[in-house]
Order: structure tokens, then sequence, then C-alpha cells
């Protein structure tokens, strides 16, 4: 009888040793996902280092607008060629607490949700949508944008951020960048921007093609009037510390 049962508990063990083939495929599947994650990660940091150091040549949107319309307006300057008011205006006028947050806002968010409305993003938000991503209102974007943001946070300065914002933002129908806006509204360079000259560009954000800069209607003035005060303010407090040296 012993003899009988030995072959048959060896054959038992080869069976319980060999892996199952649902086993081994889930296990193929998560080596597959963790590579996957972890491509996409090293992609991610990749293009966000890159840009820490060089200039986006041009972005998704901007491109497409190229060959809508045969060419775009478009010149790069550097933040120390942008006025300081220009730069305060855009704060003021799209995210006050912009040296505050870590990228989201979450009060803004919070505050946002309760009124059953966006337009919580940061400048940090809008940046990482318009060099990065795509236009256009998915949650699959806003999901990569609220991802994507901590992490040009972490390797991006303030001052670089706004610097890309204001370097890639439209202005008016082909025309992207503050310095083409400049020029394009008010026929001066970006450095040589007024108080009331900057504040309505930043007032024209964020629908330029529906508003004017240089022939601005009575909604424009008026947020003109509060950006030129917030500006100010902010100049004040010390909210515009982290983007000014």
């Amino acid at each position: 009888m012993a003899d009988s049962t030995k072959p048959r508990k060896r054959r038992s063990r080869k069976a319980a040793a060999k892996p199952r083939p649902l086993r081994t495929l889930v296990r193929k599947a998560r080596r597959v996902a963790l590579w996957a994650v972890a491509g996409i990660a090293g992609f991610v940091l990749f293009w966000t280092l890159l840009y820490a150091l060089i200039n986006p040549p041009t972005n998704a949107y901007m491109f497409a607008e190229g060959r809508r319309l045969g060419g775009v307006q478009h010149e790069w300057v550097p933040m120390d060629r942008i006025a300081p008011v220009m730069a305060r205006s855009a704060v003021a006028a799209e995210d006050a607490n912009f040296c505050l947050h870590w990228g989201l806002d979450v009060n803004a968010i919070r505050t946002a949700m309760e009124r059953g409305r966006g337009g919580a993003s940061t400048i940090s938000q809008q940046v990482v949508k318009n060099v990065f991503l795509w236009h256009g209102r998915s949650w699959s974007r806003k999901t990569i944008e609220a991802l994507w943001t901590p992490v040009t946070e972490v390797f991006w300065s303030k001052r670089r951020i706004l610097e890309i914002y204001l370097n890639v933002a439209e202005f008016d129908d082909g025309v992207f960048g503050v310095q083409a806006a400049a020029r394009h509204y008010f026929g001066v360079d970006a450095a040589d921007l007024t108080a009331t000259q900057a504040a309505r560009l930043a007032a024209i954000l964020p629908a330029p093609k529906e508003r004017s800069a240089s022939n601005p209607g009575n909604f424009t003035r008026n947020r003109a009037a509060q950006i030129i005060s917030g500006a100010q303010t902010i100049a004040a407090d010390g909210r515009a510390d982290c983007f000014l040296r």
C-alpha cells in the first residue's frame, strides 16, 4: 500500500507546482501595466524637465490655429523683457493666490463645486493644458491636468510657470503670447506696456476672440479697472514676490 501511494503524492505535488494559466496571465498583465505606468511617468517627467530648460516652440492648439489661419503671430520673450505690471495684472486677473498654492487652488475648487460651475483653474493648470494637452472640456483631460500640474510645480519655478503662460496665452485670433499681443493691440513691446494696457490685455482673457484690448467694451473697461486695483494689491501684500525679483 505504501509503495502504491508514493507515486500519487509525487504527481499531486507536481500538479500543485504548476502555475495556473489564469494566474500566469494576471501576473503578465500586472507586469505590463507596471511597465506602462513607469513609461508614462518617465515620459511626463522628461517632457516637464525639458521645458524647464528650453522654451516650448509651439503647442497643439497653436499648431492647429496656424494650419487654420495660414500662420500665427508669436514671438517668445523672456520674463525680464515683460513689463512687471503685465505679470502682476495676469496674476491678479487669473489667479490672485498664484504664489500661495502648489498648482491646485483647493479653496477655489471647493467654491466652484459648491456653486455648481467651473472656473477654478489656476495659471499652473492652464499652462499644463496649453503646453502639454489639448483644449476642450472632458474629464480625461481634466484628470491628466490635475495630475500633471503638481509635477510642473515641483520642477518649474513660479516665475518660469508665469513666463510660459504669458508666452503661450491666446490674445486674439492667431495672436499668441504677450509680445505679439502688445504689438498687435498697442504697437509697443511687452516691456513697455503701461498699467492700463497690461490690465486690458489681462481683461480679455480667457475670451480673447470675443473682446478687444484696444477697443474695449464696458465689460473690458470695468474688468481692467478691477485688475489695476488687484495688481496693486498683490504687489503691496507680497503675493507677487514669487515671480518678480
